[in-house]
């Protein structure tokens, strides 16, 4: 896909370093955020930007913003809020009515959506999330997916690592962090950025792909050694037996894309 143009809606964590990649290669970048404070910060990067906020923006807001991209990139989670799975659905119908035909979505999306099976997890699982942000996620992909079907791809990813986002800060200090037992899920963001692009270089339209890495340690043995590498005390696990967990499955990812994670294993990023 020969992109010129692309519009990321959440310049934050993931977007913002996104953006950069895409503006490296020649590619010109709209991106939004809900701070005052920080349209300078896209501005500098090079980003056009725009202050917005779904639900709140004008026509002529959203007209602009995704105006001439090829490509539009969903990038914010669901809020922290009592009501978030009818919020998180409201924000994204928002904007639906003015998407193009030709343009094509990105939906960064979660592995919340699914539910804890004690077993491997692929995209032709059924989601059926456990907590309310990720009944949110779930409930928008559907609406995106109805709208959009053949002009969308869903990028599910683990638990977000790397850079600023320290784990070992995480759990310190805590007492009797249940399922100590249970393998984690997580990806680095190194690993989130490219298969983004992975996706947008092999055109894979119309897809789920789950993004994690390889391995799957522990949590206690992730979360311990995290907060010991940091200078922070290790927290403590209890001695229950009943695990619940998920081990979600990355194959698809490098099946269909071809895609080769940078950070396999979660342990020697510590």
């Amino acid at each position: 896909m020969n992109l010129k143009q692309i519009s990321i809606l959440g310049c934050g964590w993931l977007g913002l370093p996104l953006a950069k990649d895409f503006i490296k290669e020649g590619i010109s970048v709209k991106g939004s955020t809900t701070s005052p404070d920080k349209i300078d910060i896209l501005t500098q990067s090079g980003i056009t930007p725009y202050l917005l906020t779904l639900g709140e923006a004008s026509s002529a807001t959203y007209l602009d913003f995704l105006s001439e991209s090829e490509l539009l990139i969903i990038n914010f989670p669901p809020r922290r809020i009592p009501n978030i799975t009818e919020v998180y659905q409201q924000q994204i119908r928002s904007i639906l009515p003015y998407i193009g035909n030709n343009q094509k979505v990105i939906f960064i999306s979660s592995t919340s959506v699914y539910e804890n099976t004690n077993d491997w997890v692929t995209e032709i699982r059924h989601t059926q999330p456990e907590k309310e942000s990720g009944k949110a996620v779930a409930a928008v992909e559907q609406i995106l997916h109805t709208q959009l079907q053949h002009h969308l791809t869903i990028i599910r990813l683990s638990g977000l690592i790397g850079y600023d986002r320290l784990p070992g800060r995480f759990l310190a200090n805590k007492k009797e962090v249940p399922n100590g037992d249970a393998p984690i899920n997580v990806i680095h963001r190194d690993d989130c950025l490219g298969i983004i692009k992975s996706v947008i270089n092999t055109n894979n339209w119309g897809e789920i792909f789950n993004g994690c890495a390889d391995k799957h340690p522990l949590r206690k043995e992730y979360y311990t050694l995290a907060a010991e590498k940091i200078g922070l005390t290790p927290p403590t696990f209890s001695n229950h037996k009943d695990t619940a967990y998920k081990l979600i499955s990355n194959a698809k990812s490098k099946e269909v894309l071809a895609y080769e994670y940078l950070h396999p294993d979660p342990l020697k990023l510590l």
